[in-house]
C-alpha cells in the first residue's frame, strides 16, 4: 500500500485486527523486519509497518530536510490521519526507536503505549552531536563512493552487531538480503538527515511522558543497557527488560522471546 505524504511516496504494509500498532524499523531495515511477528501480533493488533524515508520501497529524496526526525514524525502523524487512526501503540527499534520517542514527544495524545528497542533519547551535548555528525558524514560518503554491498559488509562487522555472527546462516542471509535492497542515496541521506547527531536531544523531555513505556535491550549490548538504565530513571512509567543472550537486534537474535514480551506488554492493561 502506497501513500503520498507531504509530497513523498511512502510504502506501508498494513494487516491484522485490533488496536493499531505502528512498527518502525532500524537503519538499513524495512517493514519486512516485522513480518515474522505478523501472525502472532495481528491477532491482537492492526499492524502498520512503513518503510521509512530512504529505505525499502519508500522514496529517497535528495532534500535532507525530508529525513529530519521531526519531519518524519510529522509524516507518520499524517499517515495515521490518512488511515483514520486517532491513537496507536508505537514500537521502534534503534533508529526507529529514536523516531518512536520523537513521535511520542511531539504527539503525546496520539500514543497509548510505547516500546523502545535498543534505543536512545539522543546525544546530550552539542560537542558530541557535532562529532557524531562528522562521523556520519564520512560514512555517508563511503556509501556513495563504494556502494551498498561494500557498506553492508562493513556494517555487519561493527561491534554493535558482533553477537549476530553466531546466528544460523539462513537468518544472517535473510537480513543481508533485505539490507542490500536499499539504495546508496537512501542510506546516505538517512544517515545525514536522521542520524543520532542530527536529531535533538530528548533527555530533558523524558519526564513529560506519562504513558506506559517498555525499554528493551539485549544483555550483550552494554552501551544500550547503560542508556536504558539512565532513561528509566527519567521516565515516569517505564519498565526495562534486558533480554539475556542477545545483542542489539533483539527481534532477530531472540525473536520468539521478543514477540512474547511485546504481546504481553501491549495486552496488559
Amino acid at each position: 500500500m502506497n501513500f503520498v505524504i507531504h509530497g513523498m511516496k511512502y510504502h506501508v504494509e498494513v494487516c491484522g485486527n485490533g488496536y493499531p500498532l505502528l512498527l518502525l524499523h532500524g537503519f538499513t531495515g524495512s517493514s519486512s523486519a516485522w513480518l515474522p511477528f505478523s501472525e502472532e501480533w495481528s491477532a491482537q493488533s492492526r499492524l502498520i509497518m512503513p518503510d521509512l524515508a530512504g529505505h525499502g520501497e519508500t522514496e529517497a529524496p535528495a532534500d535532507l530536510q525530508r529525513y529530519k526526525i521531526e519531519s518524519v514524525a510529522h509524516d507518520l502523524n499524517q499517515l495515521l490521519e490518512e488511515l483514520d487512526i486517532d491513537q496507536v501503540d508505537v514500537l521502534g527499534y534503534s533508529m526507529g526507536g529514536r523516531l518512536a520517542l520523537t513521535f511520542a514527544i511531539l504527539f503525546p495524545e496520539k500514543v497509548r503505549k510505547l516500546v523502545l528497542v535498543s534505543s536512545t533519547a539522543g546525544i546530550q551535548t552539542e560537542e558530541d552531536r557535532n562529532s557524531r555528525r562528522m562521523k556520519d558524514a564520512q560514512l555517508a560518503k563511503f556509501i556513495k563512493d563504494e556502494g551498498v554491498p561494500a557498506f553492508i559488509r562493513y556494517w555487519e562487522n561493527i561491534p554493535l552487531f558482533q553477537s549476530m555472527a553466531n546466528l544460523p546462516d539462513w537468518i544472517k542471509n535473510a537480513v543481508r538480503s533485505q539490507r542490500l535492497q536499499n539504495t546508496p542515496e537512501g542510506l546516505a541521506n538517512s544517515l545525514l538527515g536522521m542520524g543520532t547527531g542530527s536529531q535533538p536531544s530528548w533527555w530533558g523531555k523524558l519526564g513529560t511522558l506519562t504513558l506506559p513505556i517498555l525499554l528493551l535491550t539485549g544483555s550483550d549490548d552494554e552501551k544500550f543497557c547503560r542508556i536504558a538504565s539512565e532513561m528509566q530513571k527519567k521516565l515516569k512509567r517505564a519498565d526495562w527488560i534486558c533480554v539475556e543472550g542477545s545483542g542489539h537486534a533483539i527481534h532477530v537474535e531472540k525473536s520468539e522471546k521478543f514477540g512474547t514480551i511485546v504481546s504481553e506488554f501491549l495486552l496488559n492493561t
